[in-house]
């Protein structure tokens, strides 16, 4: 077995493959990971999430890192990490807006909406279910691949 580097149309075929992905975010030297569905266009991945640490945490600091793997065996797999900047889409009711166009997008495959907007209960409290949508500007790639 061997690793390598993932070429830009591997790279590319994967974000357009690959639904759920860890978004890693961090403010005051304090990291924090989750993961979340998200689908890629023109150079964005578009996501939807609900209020809470994440989006608190985003808002401020915008530069994040998500993270892809599909691994079929050990020696098998594939990892791509995606450098980026947070975008929260403003609410709109405009057909030809950006929020619109995030909604379009993820309402392309079937549960789009989960897990970010399913009823969540945090030690003893429910959060509120607000929809958020946002994108993360893929700024740099970075991907690995094993080759047998």
């Amino acid at each position: 077995m061997m690793i390598r580097d993932m070429s830009v149309n591997e790279i590319t075929a994967m974000l357009e493959r690959v639904e759920i992905g860890h978004i890693a975010c961090s403010v005051s030297n304090q990291p924090y990971v989750v993961p979340i569905r998200f689908v890629y266009n023109g150079g964005y991945l578009y996501a939807l999430t609900t209020l809470g640490k994440k989006m608190e945490m985003m808002q401020l600091n915008q530069h994040v890192c998500v993270n892809f793997t599909e691994v079929k065996a050990s020696n098998d797999w594939k990892s791509l990490v995606v450098s980026g900047s947070f975008e929260k889409i403003p609410a709109s009711d405009d057909p030809d807006s950006l929020y619109s166009f995030a909604h379009k997008v993820l309402s392309r495959s079937a549960e789009w909406w989960v897990p970010a907007y399913t009823r969540t209960i945090l030690r003893g409290d429910e959060r509120p279910l607000e929809p958020v949508y946002f994108r993360v500007s893929v700024v740099q790639t970075s991907g690995h691949a094993t080759e047998k």
